[in-house]
């Protein structure tokens, strides 16, 4: 398995540590030429959402990625990654790659003061989560299966091959949230 881990800004380096102690091959997409290379999915790491959008826009990745994730390819998306994926934004109306059918509220738990650690449940499994300046899904449509809540927010999400939170989980030690992506790529979860 190959998967690429969108590189233009944010904490991409974590996904791929991440990656690799679970013995999963990773490459960094920084222009058109990574992203022609062969994948498995794609991971977009939290960050920027703005700074990652206008990027993805004045590098000519922003429509192949959208159109690969409507063909199929899995994507995971970590805070600003789920941001990207989600069609309609709050009181936002920047282009992005908008193929997952939620509704989001950005800095949701305000500025960096609003940073905080908890434990959750991810698809039944209570896992370590890392909020930093996160969004929240404020809606899911159809098809759209909600995998974590946290405080009566939803922070996880999945539709079809996509998977969003607004957590970190390349921050903390507990692979499970990756493996979860993993098993989701090769469809057994």
């Amino acid at each position: 398995m190959r998967i690429a881990v969108l590189a233009l800004q944010g904490a991409f380096v974590e996904h791929r540590q991440m990656l690799h102690q679970l013995g999963v091959e990773s490459f960094e997409v920084r222009q058109l030429a990574d992203w022609q290379q062969s994948k498995d999915a794609l991971i977009i790491p939290g960050g920027e959402s703005t700074v990652q959008a206008s990027l993805l826009g004045k590098l000519n990745l922003l429509l192949p990625i959208r159109e690969a994730i409507q063909n199929g390819l899995p994507v995971f998306g970590t805070c600003a990654g789920l941001i990207l994926l989600a069609k309609q934004v709050e009181h936002e109306s920047n282009e992005r790659i908008a193929t997952m059918d939620i509704e989001v509220k950005r800095n949701a738990y305000g500025r960096q003061l609003g940073s905080f650690n908890t434990e959750a449940s991810f698809a039944d499994v209570i896992v370590p989560m890392t909020f930093i300046r996160a969004p929240y899904i404020s809606k899911v449509n159809d098809g759209v299966r909600v995998l974590s809540e946290v405080d009566g927010r939803i922070v996880a999400a999945r539709e079809n091959q996509q998977l969003v939170t607004a957590f970190h989980p390349e921050l903390t030690e507990n692979t499970f949230v990756h493996k979860y992506f993993l098993q989701m790529i090769q469809g057994n979860v």
